[in-house]
C-alpha cells in the first residue's frame, strides 16, 4: 500500500511559486497556498489551488510547509512571526518539515534551519534553477541543503516540481551551491557579450563567432542555451527583445548573495564583485525587468562607435 502524499502549505505564489504549486497538485498532492498579493491568490485559484486568509491558516495542519519569498529577511520574519503576530514555527504541527525554496544568504538559510529545529520541526533549503518555463514544465533543479533522512523525505516532491535533485550537504549548502552556479553564470554571460560585441567591431558575424566558439573552448550555457544574440540559438531570449527568462533584477540580487559570502568568507575575488556592480547598474538603467542575457546591449551602447 503506498504512503499517503503529506499536506503541503505553499507560501509565495508568485511567478515562480504558482507554477510548482500546480504541478504539486497535479501529482496529487493536497496544497493550499497563500500569498500577500490577490492577484496572486486569484491565478492560484483559478489554477485549482485551494488558498487561505492568512499564511498561519495555510500552516495549520500540514506536513510540509514550502515557502518561495524574496529575501532572507521575508523568510526569517515568517518564521518568527512580526507585529505581535505568532510565526510559522509556532503554529506548524510538531515535526513538520520546512522546505524553503527561496533564494537567500546562506547564513540566513542556515538561522533559518537553526530556528526550525530548535522549534521541534525538520529543515531543508532547496533553492531552484531554470526560471519560469521550468517552473512550468516541471523541470527546475533543485540544490538541497539537508540532513541525509529529510532529504530523502523531500525528494518525491521536488521530483514532482524539477527534474534535477542534487543533495548538496547539509543546512545552508544548497543556498551555497546556488550562489556558486549563479556567480559563473553572471561572469560567463558578460564575458559571451563582450566577445559578441568585439566581434561585430571586428567584422565577425553572429553566426561564426558562435560556430567556433560553441564548439572549442569558449563553449557555455550563456552561449549555446542562453545566446545574447538573435539568430544562433532560436529559444533564446534574445529573440523575442530580451524577454525573461531570467530577469536581470534576479542576477543582480544572486550576485549580490555571492558578493555578501565572498566578503564573509574573504575569498580574494575579482570578477564575482565586478560582475555584481555590472549587473546592479544593468538593473537601475532599465535592465531590470529584461532577461539578463540582455547586458549585452548595455555594453554595445557604451562602446565607442
Amino acid at each position: 500500500m503506498s504512503e499517503a502524499l503529506p499536506s503541503v502549505a505553499f507560501l509565495g505564489l508568485g511567478h515562480m511559486g504558482g507554477p510548482m504549486a500546480v504541478n504539486l497538485v497535479k501529482a496529487g498532492y493536497t496544497v493550499t497556498g497563500f500569498d500577500v498579493v490577490p492577484a496572486a491568490l486569484e491565478a492560484a485559484r483559478a489554477h485549482g489551488i485551494a488558498t487561505a486568509g492568512t499564511a498561519a491558516e495555510a500552516v495549520a495542519g500540514a506536513g510540509v510547509v514550502l515557502t518561495m519569498l524574496p529575501s532572507g529577511k521575508h523568510l526569517l520574519d515568517a518564521y518568527r512571526g512580526t507585529g505581535g503576530q505568532p510565526g510559522l514555527l509556532a503554529v506548524a504541527p510538531p515535526g513538520t518539515l520546512f522546505l524553503d525554496c527561496s533564494t537567500i544568504n546562506v547564513d540566513e538559510a542556515r538561522e533559518a534551519a537553526e530556528l526550525a529545529v530548535a522549534a521541534g520541526h525538520r529543515a531543508v533549503d532547496a533553492p531552484v534553477s531554470g526560471g519560469v518555463v521550468g517552473a512550468e514544465a516541471g523541470t527546475l533543479t533543485f540544490m538541497v541543503g539537508a540532513l541525509p533522512a529529510d532529504f530523502a523525505a523531500v525528494t518525491p516532491m521536488l521530483e514532482v516540481m524539477g527534474r534535477r535533485v542534487v543533495h548538496c550537504g547539509e543546512h545552508g549548502a544548497g543556498q551555497a551551491a546556488k550562489i556558486c552556479n549563479n556567480m559563473i553564470l553572471g561572469v560567463s554571460m558578460i564575458a559571451v557579450s563582450e566577445a559578441f560585441v568585439l566581434g561585430e567591431k571586428l567584422g565577425l558575424t553572429h553566426q561564426a563567432l558562435f560556430d567556433v566558439a560553441s564548439a572549442a573552448s569558449g563553449q557555455c550555457w550563456a552561449l549555446t542555451t542562453n545566446c545574447p544574440v538573435p539568430g544562433p540559438v532560436p529559444a533564446s531570449p534574445a529573440n523575442r527583445d530580451y524577454q525573461p527568462g531570467f530577469a536581470g533584477a534576479l542576477m543582480a540580487k544572486d550576485l549580490k548573495l555571492a558578493l555578501n559570502a565572498l566578503e564573509s568568507t574573504g575569498v580574494a575575488a575579482r570578477l564575482g564583485p565586478l560582475a555584481a556592480e555590472i549587473y546592479d547598474t544593468f538593473a537601475a538603467e532599465g535592465g531590470a525587468g529584461r532577461d539578463f542575457s540582455g547586458i549585452i546591449t548595455d555594453i554595445r551602447d557604451k562602446s565607442a562607435d
